[in-house]
């Protein structure tokens, strides 16, 4: 089992929050797959940390759950208002974008890939 004093040096602060240390991943990268309920295995797999690595992050989440919970809303809060800003800000950009007619030589290309959303709609 894990120290405290070593998942206290294992869970960092950088500027990007409360994250693995020599790594990019964040602890609110691992809450995603916690509230989720994936398992241990399944998360370390996904963002190839060590078996330390995911021992010190879930054991530090359960410790300190009230603290991290708190963060972790605030981190999907901010999140959802910079999705929105930027679903605004691009609007047009995006619609003037759809209104373009396909690039020549990539009819094929969008034909099949509308032959299997319809396909895949029609499964649902």
């Amino acid at each position: 089992m894990t120290s405290i004093s070593d998942e206290q040096t294992a869970i960092i602060r950088t500027e990007r929050g409360l994250s693995i240390a020599g790594t990019r991943i964040t602890i609110y990268d691992i809450m995603d797959y916690v509230t989720a309920q994936y398992p241990p295995k399944f998360i370390r797999g996904l963002f190839d940390l060590t078996e330390e690595q995911i021992n010190a992050a879930l054991a530090y989440i359960e410790a300190n759950r009230a603290t991290v919970e708190a963060e972790y809303q605030m981190v999907l809060k901010e999140a959802e208002e910079l999705r929105l800003y930027y679903e605004e800000k691009n609007r047009d950009l995006i619609a003037r974008i759809a209104a373009q007619p396909p690039r020549s030589g990539t009819e094929a290309a969008w034909e099949k890939l509308r032959a299997a959303k319809a396909k895949f709609k029609s499964e649902l």
